[in-house]
């Protein structure tokens, strides 16, 4: 159904653009979509935690970072379209030729574009995860092995912004540093059943100071006492990640390790710049010595009387890759927090079991 969509919005504009349209005002409505593009990407989580999150909408907060996506592309859009038609006045004529082709290249363009920002809108809100399609494996789904819809739109749309942003801003936050792949953060978000939040109330999470991220010991076990190994290519990690009462607001704090997501980068220095990786959890330690695996969609509850103190330490284990570190732990759709320098093994001290 996806890629039915994508081929009529992409075939729609190119037609529209031909018969209706002219190079010059095509060029500045793609232009007007991309930065509408843009704004949206840039400003969605922001405007989602003001107008929703923070003021405690409890209907409106599964959906709050879609409707501020669209809100946001809608009337940047608006706005710059109409400067355009304004400032362009009356049709400019470049030439039977370049008028034909340019037009129909334009149309394309600004199909893809726009059926990308859209599917991708789609995939924030709280649905089920096969829409608009099935991104991930619904009974073993595996994080690095996503599905894509026809031409890669919504792709493209992601990936164009994730460009600019590691290259043309500031470059002191990155897009494809906080949500590296965010296509495959929104559908993994969503792979559990209707039972779980795909998102929280604000700052639910906090990664501990002292002794967060440490080496897997030797001899690491799941709980029918068979040997853990790490993956090739990677080292053992476990990350401490402090939850607070506020999570089990939320459909009673469940969740699944495809909604915990450790950011890992080559260069530590600069957190929120450059580019980073996705690494989820095979599990958490159930003792300091064994770990309890479980499939990414499969649902996790934690019980008030877990807490301590309001807080409830969760030791996740992570295959990490060599010569990558992690930064930062994202919990569902809202939820960063960074994370310290890993400390040598020989000034660590014994941290217990969450």
């Amino acid at each position: 159904m996806a890629s039915i969509l994508v081929v009529l919005i992409v075939l729609g504009c190119a037609v529209y653009q031909y018969f209706k349209g002219s190079l010059v005002g095509s060029l500045a409505t793609l232009m007007a979509v991309i930065w509408g593009g843009v704004i949206s990407f840039g400003y969605f989580e922001f405007l989602s935690e003001v107008l929703f999150v923070r003021q405690g909408v409890e209907g409106l907060m599964p959906w709050a970072q879609m409707l501020s996506f669209l809100l946001l592309f809608v009337l940047t859009f608006a706005i710059l379209q109409t400067a355009a038609s304004r400032l362009i006045g009356k049709n400019i004529n470049l030439g039977l030729w370049p008028e034909r082709v340019g037009r129909v290249c334009c149309g394309i363009l600004l199909g893809l574009m726009l059926s990308g920002l859209l599917l991708t809108a789609v995939a924030m809100g709280p649905l089920s995860s096969k829409y608009p399609y099935q991104r991930f494996d619904s009974t073993r789904p595996d994080a690095e092995k996503p599905n894509r819809v026809l031409l890669n739109a919504d792709g493209f749309a992601t990936g164009w912004f994730s460009l600019i942003s590691r290259g043309g801003m500031s470059g002191e936050r990155s897009f494809s540093a906080l949500h590296p792949n965010f296509l495959d953060q929104l559908y993994l978000n969503r792979l559990a059943a209707a039972d779980v939040s795909i998102i929280t109330g604000p700052d639910v999470i906090e990664v501990p100071r002292e002794n967060a991220v440490r080496a897997a010991p030797e001899g690491l076990q799941d709980t029918e006492g068979k040997a853990v190994p790490a993956k090739s290519g990677c080292n053992l990690k476990i990350v401490s990640v402090g939850m607070r009462l506020g999570v089990l607001k939320q459909k009673n704090g469940r969740f699944t390790l495809s909604q915990v997501r450790l950011i890992c980068k080559q260069d530590a220095k600069k957190p929120f710049a450059g580019r980073g990786i996705n690494v989820y959890p095979i599990g958490y330690l159930k003792t300091p010595e064994q770990v309890e695996e479980k499939q990414l969609n499969e649902p996790i509850e934690m019980g008030r009387d877990s807490f301590t103190a309001g807080q409830r330490v969760v030791e996740f284990v992570f295959n990490v890759p060599n010569n990558f570190v992690p930064v930062l732990v994202e919990f569902k759709q809202n939820n960063i927090a960074q994370v310290p320098a890993a400390v040598p093994a020989e000034q660590m001290s014994t941290s217990p079991s969450g």
